[in-house]
Protein backbone atom coordinates (compact mmCIF):
# COMPACT_ATOMS: atom_id res chain seq x y z
CA UNK A 1 0.00 0.00 0.00
CA UNK A 2 1.40 3.39 -1.07
CA UNK A 3 2.56 5.77 2.00
CA UNK A 4 -0.34 8.61 1.80
CA UNK A 5 0.62 12.02 3.50
CA UNK A 6 -1.46 14.49 5.40
CA UNK A 7 -0.54 15.97 8.23
CA UNK A 8 2.06 18.63 8.57
CA UNK A 9 4.19 18.35 11.99
CA UNK A 10 5.77 20.55 13.99
CA UNK A 11 9.54 18.78 14.95
CA UNK A 12 10.59 15.08 14.57
CA UNK A 13 13.25 13.01 16.24
CA UNK A 14 13.71 10.31 13.57
CA UNK A 15 13.09 11.57 9.43
CA UNK A 16 12.69 8.66 7.70
CA UNK A 17 12.97 10.42 3.99
CA UNK A 18 12.66 13.30 1.74
CA UNK A 19 10.31 14.34 -0.57
CA UNK A 20 12.39 16.44 -2.92
CA UNK A 21 10.26 18.68 -5.00
CA UNK A 22 10.01 22.40 -7.41
CA UNK A 23 7.87 24.72 -6.41
CA UNK A 24 5.33 23.94 -8.85
CA UNK A 25 4.56 20.42 -7.21
CA UNK A 26 4.96 21.75 -3.82
CA UNK A 27 1.55 24.18 -4.26
CA UNK A 28 -0.41 21.25 -5.39
CA UNK A 29 -2.95 19.75 -3.38
CA UNK A 30 -2.96 16.37 -4.68
CA UNK A 31 0.42 14.94 -5.21
CA UNK A 32 2.08 11.12 -6.23
CA UNK A 33 5.25 11.49 -5.96
CA UNK A 34 9.00 9.80 -5.27
CA UNK A 35 10.89 9.97 -2.15
CA UNK A 36 14.63 10.22 -2.16
CA UNK A 37 14.34 6.34 -1.14
CA UNK A 38 12.48 5.54 -4.46
CA UNK A 39 9.42 4.79 -2.62
CA UNK A 40 6.28 6.13 -4.08
CA UNK A 41 4.24 8.22 -1.88
CA UNK A 42 0.43 10.13 -2.89
CA UNK A 43 -0.09 13.77 -1.19
CA UNK A 44 -2.96 15.69 0.31
CA UNK A 45 -3.50 19.26 1.18
CA UNK A 46 -6.66 21.60 1.57
CA UNK A 47 -6.47 23.38 -1.35
CA UNK A 48 -3.86 26.44 -1.07
CA UNK A 49 -1.42 25.12 1.13
CA UNK A 50 1.68 25.59 -0.01
CA UNK A 51 4.44 23.08 0.76
CA UNK A 52 7.68 24.80 2.16
CA UNK A 53 11.34 23.82 2.08
CA UNK A 54 11.60 22.16 5.87
CA UNK A 55 8.07 21.14 5.87
CA UNK A 56 7.73 17.74 8.40
CA UNK A 57 5.37 15.01 7.16
CA UNK A 58 3.17 12.30 8.35
CA UNK A 59 0.62 9.99 7.67
CA UNK A 60 -1.15 6.35 8.94
CA UNK A 61 2.12 4.38 9.48
CA UNK A 62 3.78 7.72 11.77
CA UNK A 63 7.15 8.11 9.72
CA UNK A 64 7.99 11.60 8.95
CA UNK A 65 9.18 13.06 5.85
CA UNK A 66 10.84 16.17 5.33
CA UNK A 67 10.26 18.26 2.11
CA UNK A 68 12.93 19.60 0.57
CA UNK A 69 12.92 22.58 -2.23
CA UNK A 70 14.33 21.28 -5.36
CA UNK A 71 16.89 23.60 -7.56
CA UNK A 72 15.42 24.75 -10.35
CA UNK A 73 15.84 27.35 -13.06
CA UNK A 74 15.64 30.60 -11.34
CA UNK A 75 16.87 34.49 -12.14
CA UNK A 76 18.28 36.19 -9.02
CA UNK A 77 17.27 39.76 -9.59
CA UNK A 78 19.64 42.57 -7.40
CA UNK A 79 19.85 46.05 -8.12
CA UNK A 80 22.46 48.72 -7.60
CA UNK A 81 19.79 50.43 -5.11
CA UNK A 82 16.94 49.72 -3.17
CA UNK A 83 14.57 52.10 -5.31
CA UNK A 84 15.52 50.34 -8.50
CA UNK A 85 14.63 46.87 -6.64
CA UNK A 86 10.90 48.49 -5.45
CA UNK A 87 10.55 49.36 -8.93
CA UNK A 88 10.88 46.04 -10.06
CA UNK A 89 9.30 44.31 -7.26
CA UNK A 90 6.15 46.46 -8.60
CA UNK A 91 6.57 45.24 -12.26
CA UNK A 92 6.91 42.02 -11.27
CA UNK A 93 3.71 42.22 -9.09
CA UNK A 94 2.01 44.27 -11.68
CA UNK A 95 2.33 41.30 -14.12
CA UNK A 96 1.35 38.64 -11.31
CA UNK A 97 4.44 36.93 -11.04
CA UNK A 98 5.22 35.25 -8.31
CA UNK A 99 8.49 36.70 -6.61
CA UNK A 100 10.86 35.66 -3.67
CA UNK A 101 12.04 38.01 -1.55
CA UNK A 102 15.45 38.11 -0.28
CA UNK A 103 17.75 40.17 1.51
CA UNK A 104 18.19 42.98 -1.42
CA UNK A 105 17.01 40.98 -4.09
CA UNK A 106 14.53 39.21 -5.61
CA UNK A 107 14.26 35.77 -7.24
CA UNK A 108 11.63 35.12 -10.20
CA UNK A 109 11.54 31.83 -12.07
CA UNK A 110 13.16 31.66 -15.20
CA UNK A 111 11.62 33.57 -18.03
CA UNK A 112 13.13 35.57 -20.66
CA UNK A 113 10.35 38.20 -21.30
CA UNK A 114 10.57 39.30 -17.78
CA UNK A 115 14.69 39.12 -17.64
CA UNK A 116 14.50 41.65 -20.45
CA UNK A 117 11.85 43.91 -18.39
CA UNK A 118 14.03 44.03 -15.85
CA UNK A 119 17.34 44.97 -17.54
CA UNK A 120 15.50 47.63 -18.81
CA UNK A 121 14.89 48.88 -16.01
CA UNK A 122 18.56 49.04 -14.65
CA UNK A 123 18.63 45.24 -12.62
CA UNK A 124 21.42 42.45 -12.66
CA UNK A 125 20.01 39.36 -13.36
CA UNK A 126 21.46 36.08 -13.07
CA UNK A 127 20.09 32.81 -14.25
CA UNK A 128 20.76 30.16 -11.38
CA UNK A 129 19.15 26.51 -10.29
CA UNK A 130 18.19 27.56 -6.57
CA UNK A 131 14.76 26.49 -4.18
CA UNK A 132 12.21 28.79 -5.19
CA UNK A 133 10.56 29.96 -2.25
CA UNK A 134 8.21 33.10 -3.31
CA UNK A 135 5.93 34.92 -0.86
CA UNK A 136 2.62 33.70 -0.20
CA UNK A 137 -0.29 36.00 -1.65
CA UNK A 138 -1.37 38.95 0.46
CA UNK A 139 -4.87 37.12 1.38
CA UNK A 140 -3.13 33.70 1.26
CA UNK A 141 -2.73 33.61 5.42
CA UNK A 142 0.61 34.31 5.44
CA UNK A 143 4.03 32.47 5.05
CA UNK A 144 3.75 29.20 6.43
CA UNK A 145 5.94 28.86 9.45
CA UNK A 146 2.90 28.65 11.66
CA UNK A 147 2.50 24.53 12.22
CA UNK A 148 -1.06 22.90 12.05
CA UNK A 149 -1.28 19.57 14.07
CA UNK A 150 -4.38 18.42 12.47
CA UNK A 151 -4.35 16.36 8.67
CA UNK A 152 -3.91 19.06 6.30
CA UNK A 153 -6.89 17.23 4.38
CA UNK A 154 -9.54 14.92 5.45
CA UNK A 155 -8.40 11.34 3.84
CA UNK A 156 -10.72 10.81 1.74
CA UNK A 157 -11.46 14.40 0.92
CA UNK A 158 -15.30 15.33 0.66
CA UNK A 159 -14.77 18.99 2.56
CA UNK A 160 -16.12 22.01 1.92
CA UNK A 161 -13.53 25.00 2.86
CA UNK A 162 -15.00 27.82 4.15
CA UNK A 163 -13.85 31.11 3.10
CA UNK A 164 -13.95 34.35 4.87
CA UNK A 165 -16.41 35.87 2.25
CA UNK A 166 -18.61 32.86 2.24
CA UNK A 167 -22.49 33.39 3.22
CA UNK A 168 -23.13 31.61 6.32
Amino acid sequence: MMLTLHTKVAQADVVAAQLVLPYELREKCRLRAALDTGEEVAVFTVRGTVLRDGDLLTGEDQRVIRVVAAPEPTYKVTCADAHTLLRCAFHLGNRHTQAQVGDGFLRIRADAVLKEMLAGLGATVVEEMSAFEPESGAYGGGHGHHHDHGPLAPIPLRQKIHRPGDPK
